[in-house]
């Protein structure tokens, strides 16, 4: 193995090394995992006490409102949140952390494909999260045009004051182009650098998510890129490629153009932040039922399978636009059809689990999580799929609710498995399991508290983006429910507070767990911490898959490693 010897800067800045990477992609994430955290707080805080002050920081942080979050303020927080919540916490947490530091190790490769763009990818996402809090700075305040930021709402037509939304647009940008950089790195390491025996079917399926969704951002970034490029110009130099009608000066444009491209991003963008989550799932169900994963082969198929079908499904976002109902139709039967091979992941979960010998560690009750709070998403979502049902749900609280069961529930359970399981391997430190079943009961209980009751207030007709819901009379009576529903909002955000004391008291003890403390079978298992800048003193040979768990003809454990080459007697052969 080839020996780095780095200084401060080149070890721990501006690092090559994919683990380090990782950390820093890891940490990035964590804070704005709690940036846009505080954010819902506010929001919900507004929600369930309408132009009530805000306690504590409400009057010194809107003295010239008396402490009260106003209508522009709160269009501002819901944009910011939505943007900071997919692009700045789950992406880099879980794509970024996890994609740097697992493929390499779980491959058997010595680093990534390209080691110095993979820092040119954190550096260009930092440069990126700079620009969005630079946003704070301005006068008039950041981005208020929503996450998606349609047009006109967006553009200088949409009579939105400031260079808040200019700002959300170039740092969208930056955040693209090092999304790319990442999914290339990915991409060709998987194809490239796998070590030998190490088949496409031998990888976890954690690889399979991650180098999944890296092919979904390698297709369709450069289209939301794309149309950004022309939202900036748009809002910068004049041109009218969203901007219709008599507002116009020449040629009109057209604001739909941009929500189509958006979310042929967009609903692609959902698999590319739900796909790791999938492998991570399937992988660690495995490791704690101990026993091998239930239909591996299916699984990785049906993952690939949403893959393809992820492409052909985003006018289902677009049903209430004055879409064609013939075409309306068929974008109904290809998003009803992708719930095929979803489905096909609760069968191999649940046959997983089927008779294994199940250890209740806190990665195993975040990953039981996951298969709760998905399948509740998934099926919530067969009514936004369907046209008829769609054209009185769309636009309201029960859509937030349903996509909140699927991102923010389901990425934030699969996120916190990962982080639990890999934090030995990663810092070499184990966090404190029963600080993390406190995390995991406490978070569980009150994500879905919330979260279905969201679905609740919009099926009895609560607009999402509200600002005041009881100057309505007919959702008055929800002013209850909306006020529990922030209360246990508040709980659900001191439980994560308690999930970040643990990591940083785990990180000050001295105490270095053992190599291999969930006795998994995977390569990362099998190096030491600190894990050296290359990785493996020789090249794994790969002998088995990810999932060797209770064989029979294992003796005195009940596991066997991918690079353990077992002894066969002849008469086993």
């Amino acid at each position: 193995m080839k020996i780095h010897k780095d200084s401060f800067w080149s070890k721990h800045i501006f690092s090559e090394d994919h683990k380090t990477i990782g950390k820093q992609f890891f940490w990035l994430g964590l804070f704005f995992l709690f940036f846009g955290g505080a954010l819902a707080m506010l929001l919900r805080w507004q929600l369930g006490y309408p132009e009530q002050p805000v306690p504590i920081i409400g009057k010194w942080m809107w003295p010239d409102d008396g402490g009260i979050i106003n209508p522009d303020i709160f269009n501002q927080m819901f944009t910011m949140h939505g943007t900071i919540m997919i692009f700045w916490a789950i992406t880099p947490l879980l794509i970024g952390a996890f994609g740097n530091f697992l493929i390499p190790l779980q491959i058997g490769a010595p680093d990534m494909a390209f080691p110095k763009l993979n820092m040119i990818s954190f550096w260009t996402m930092f440069l990126a999260s700079l620009v969005l809090l630079s946003s704070y700075m301005l006068p008039l305040g950041t981005a208020s045009g929503g996450w998606t930021s349609y047009p006109p709402l967006s553009s200088p037509a949409g009579g939105i004051p400031g260079l808040g939304q200019t700002i959300w647009t170039i740092a969208l940008i930056l955040m693209g182009a090092a999304t790319m950089m990442g999914a290339i790195n990915y991409i060709t390491t998987v194809v490239r650098l796998r070590a030998p025996g190490m088949f496409y079917f031998k990888m976890p399926l954690s690889v399979w998510g991650l180098f999944l969704a890296s092919i979904l951002n390698a297709v369709f970034v450069p289209v939301i890129a794309a149309g950004l490029v022309m939202l900036l110009l748009d809002q910068t130099i004049g041109t009218e490629f969203f901007i219709a009608g008599r507002l116009a000066s020449g040629d009109p444009g057209d604001p739909l153009l941009f929500q189509h491209v958006f979310w042929i991003f967009g609903h692609p963008e959902v698999y590319i932040l739900i796909l790791p989550v999938w492998g991570i799932t399937s992988d660690l169900l495995s490791v704690f039922s101990r026993k091998p994963a239930y239909g591996y082969k299916v699984t990785a198929i049906a993952m690939s399978t949403v893959v393809a079908l992820s492409s052909l499904v985003w006018g289902h976002h677009m049903y209430t636009t004055g879409m064609s109902p013939l075409l309306g139709k068929s974008f109904m039967f290809l998003t009803l059809l992708i719930s095929i091979p979803s489905s096909m992941f609760f069968l191999n979960w649940l046959g997983t689990l089927w008779r294994g010998s199940i250890h209740f560690d806190t990665p195993m009750l975040f990953s039981m999580g996951v298969i709760w709070v998905f399948g509740l998403g998934g099926l919530t979502g067969l009514y936004n799929a369907t046209v008829t049902a769609d054209i009185y749900l769309h636009d309201t609280m029960f859509v937030v609710g349903h996509f909140h069961y699927t991102l923010a529930a389901s990425v934030m359970f699969g996120s916190f498995a990962a982080i639990y399981f890999w934090f030995p391997k990663m810092f070499g430190r184990a966090l404190d399991p029963f600080i993390g079943k406190v995390h995991f009961w406490g978070s569980f209980i009150t994500i879905n508290y919330v979260f279905f009751n969201m679905m609740v207030t919009g099926y009895a007709g609560q607009h999402r983006r509200i600002y005041n819901p009881t100057e309505y009379d007919f959702l008055k009576p929800l002013s209850g429910l909306n006020e529990w529903i922030t209360i246990f909002a508040f709980f659900l955000g001191i439980f994560q507070f308690l999930f970040l004391l643990n990591i940083l008291w785990t990180i000050s003890r001295s105490k270095i767990c053992e190599k291999n403390p969930w006795k998994a079978t995977t390569l990362e298992w099998t190096v030491n911490y600190p894990i050296p800048h290359g990785n493996f003193d020789e090249v794994p040979i790969i002998y088995y898959g990810p999932h060797e768990y209770s064989r029979p003809d294992i003796k005195d454990k009940d596991w066997l490693g991918q690079n353990e080459l077992m002894e066969v007697k002849k008469w086993q052969m």
